[in-house]
Formats: structure tokens, sequence, C-alpha cells
């Protein structure tokens, strides 16, 4: 989705950008892979009778897990006016069946190896375990960015916080365009889920945002009269919008006007955005982790979507061969955040310190592979897949519905022996 989070080098206040992109489940439904002899992917697509069977089943799937998901949001809302301490981690809990449902969609209809190295910054934070899985270690609190290459991005780094040691799943905040909260169930269900809405009126958009934040950021007392806050996990795409041939063209079209390097492999950042964010959160987060999203097999010169769309992905069966995540770390304190040219310029650094790390993938094949400097048998590469702890973990979404429906049952039948 479009955004302007154009970062302009002037002394006056800009506008707040339009939010990062939304994780809207529709889009690129109607996007084909163009025509070649072997897709990406290296399978061929299902002929229209599977593709059928497959949207069906997946429609069935989804559209059950997720009223199921939204039928518990509501039974919990009452807690609002009770005890909002314990509405909020009701509402967390509800956020991680709904990344359960996307994880066990991805593992059943798209399924992919995901392959992962870091730099020294992120060393020994990112481990695989004896079942296959991969186990990340990082903090509770903290802002994620990443480049945007296509819609999925957003379901694959939810996973990275199921797979967190500490699950963080259900403490993703994302930044959305206000009408996306009118969609049916999925719009009440990302309002319930806490996601930041924006109008694109700076009058409006900034108080908002600020407030938000705050609530991220509010002290909160345990019963022992420990203070603490809340996790978090900011995600924020400072590019504004995935990789396509029209964000190529405007990206570079503000490098020209800016006499900015314009980048090969991504988009340039928009900084006003984040420079807002890290400004607000700065005294209550530790780091910032950047991931360098890239797809196995998108020729050079190519954008992911083209190939791979969520109607190639779930419905054609034709998902990328593998994705391919490096992480880095910042510490806030090392951020310059005294003004927003500082801000931008560092911004604008990481961005072709990325748009080089891509260059090394579209040449090698592969991402900076993670450094041994211990002499251990620490892997340059972890591969696994997007899967659940559990092969019967999706069940637990039914959990809150079906013991409520259950008791009813129960209480029915009791009166009706009166």
């Amino acid at each position: 989705m479009d955004t302007e989070l154009r970062q302009r080098v002037k002394p006056v206040p800009e506008p707040l950008p339009d939010p990062v992109p939304a994780p809207n489940l529709t889009a690129g439904l109607t996007t084909k892979a163009p025509t070649m002899e072997e897709h990406p992917s290296g399978k061929e697509s299902h002929g229209t009778a599977i593709q059928l069977l497959r949207g069906v089943s997946l429609a069935i799937f989804f559209l059950t897990s997720v009223i199921t998901v939204h039928l518990t949001q509501l039974l919990g809302a009452p807690l609002y006016w009770i005890n909002r301490d314990l509405f909020y981690s009701y509402m967390a809990i509800t956020k991680q069946f709904f990344s359960v449902i996307v994880t066990t969609m991805t593992r059943w209809w798209g399924p992919t190896t995901i392959r992962i190295s870091g730099d020294e910054s992120v060393a020994g934070q990112i481990r695989k375990t004896r079942d296959g899985r991969v186990e990340f270690d990082f903090p509770e609190r903290m802002v994620m960015i990443a480049n945007h290459q296509i819609y999925t991005d957003w379901i694959y780094l939810w996973w990275v916080g199921y797979a967190n040691k500490h699950r963080m799943d259900g403490y993703i905040y994302i930044i959305l365009k206000e009408s996306l909260k009118y969609i049916p169930i999925l719009g009440t269900g990302m309002m319930f889920y806490s996601f930041i809405f924006m109008s694109r009126k700076m009058s409006v958009d900034q108080p908002r945002m600020a407030y938000r934040l705050q609530k991220l950021s509010a002290l909160h007392t345990d019963p022992q009269g420990k203070s603490y806050r809340d996790p978090m996990w900011l995600l924020l795409f400072p590019e504004g919008t995935n990789s396509s041939g029209n964000g190529r063209r405007k990206s570079a079209a503000w490098a020209q006007k800016m006499g900015y390097k314009d980048p090969e492999h991504i988009l340039l950042p928009r900084s006003t955005g984040m420079y807002f964010c890290l400004s607000e959160l700065k005294d209550t987060i530790e780091y910032v982790y950047d991931c360098t999203v890239a797809y196995e097999g998108v020729p050079r010169g190519k954008y992911g979507e083209e190939y791979f769309s969520l109607s190639s992905t779930y419905f054609q069966g034709q998902a990328p061969k593998s994705v391919n995540f490096h992480w880095r770390r910042f510490p806030v304190a090392g951020i310059p955040l005294e003004t927003p040219e500082a801000f931008d310029q560092w911004m604008r650094d990481r961005w072709y310190e990325k748009d080089a790390i891509m260059e090394q993938y579209m040449s090698a094949g592969r991402l900076p592979a993670t450094p041994n400097a211990k002499g251990d048998d620490q892997p340059e590469y972890i591969e696994t897949e997007v899967r659940t702890r559990y092969p019967w973990e999706m069940l637990q979404i039914f959990s809150v519905v079906g013991t409520c429906w259950l008791l009813y049952r129960i209480i029915a039948q009791l009166l009706a022996r009166f």
C-alpha cells in the first residue's frame, strides 16, 4: 500500500507518514506470475481443479479460524471495563492465536525453507533446536525494521515473534492506514490488537500516534510493587511500500531530486515515521533489530511480487524455495536522534549497507554468513521452516469458545430440569 513516509531535510515540521503496509490477507490475489519456462519456486502451478480445491480448503480454514478468534475477542471485551491490564493480556493471547493461524496456514499451503544468518551484533541470539526449529532470543521490547519485498513479509516476521524464546507474537504492533479498520471482522480484530491506525492528517495522526506510543511505554506495578513495562515489538517497514516497478521509479525520482545515491535492490527509506517512533520510545527500548529479507529465485531487476503473490503462494502452491533473513542489531543509544536530518542520514547509510547485502545475495545466492569467531559448531546459516511447535497447537484457538459453549450447554440442560 502506498504511504507517505517521506524524509524531507527541512527545518520545518513534517507531516507524519502514512502507516506501515498493512497485513492485508487479500492483497495480491489477482496478481499473476509472469509467463516463464520455470517459476522461481521450481514447482509447476497446479491445475484449475487443484487450485479451486486449495482455495476452498484455505478459505474454510481461514474463515473458521478467524471468526473463532474474533468471537474469543468479543467474549473478553468486557474485561476492558473491569481490569485494563487483564484485558490487554487477554488480547495478547488472542493475537498469539492469530499467529498460530498464519503459521499453520503457511505450513500447510505455502511451505518454504527459512534460511537465517546474522552479524556479530546478534551472536548467540539465534539457535537451532534439536527438533529442527529455530529459536530466537531477542529482547521483549524493541523496534524491528526490514526492507519490504512482498505482501507476505509480515507473515514471516510475525512468525519470528512466535519462534522467539519468550513468545512475542502476542505483542507485535503494526501501523496501518485507517480505512483498514472497517474491514469486517479483520478490522475489528486489529483494533482489539491495539494496532495504530493513521488518517494521513497531521493534526489527527500526531497526537494519536503519540498517545499509542506512550501507552506502549507506560510503567505498570505488579502486586509485589515492582515496576515493569509491557513487552512490545513495533514492526516498521521504513520504505513505506513493497518493492515494485512503481515504487522503484518513485524512489529513483526522489533520489535524483535530493541528490542521493539510488540503491539498486531496495527502496530509499522514509525516515520521518521511524524518527518519531524512536524519539518517543528511546528511553524504553535498548535496540533496533534490522532484518534484510531476500526471496530465492527473483531475478536481478525483477520484483518478488511478480512471482510470489498470495495467490501463487497459497492457491497455486508456488511458494518461494527459501526466504532468507540476515539480522543486525543497533543500540538506540548510538542512533543520532538529536535532529531529523542526522537521523535521516543514519537511516540512509544503513539502507545502503542493506543494498550491498542484497547485492551479495544476487551475486552469490546467499546473504552474508554468520561469523564464527569462537570456532565452535555454530552454523553459518540456520535452515528451518515455518511451523508450530506442536502439531495440535492449532486446536488451542478453539479453547475459549469451546469452553464457553460447553458451559452454556451444561447450564441450559440444568435449567431445563427445573
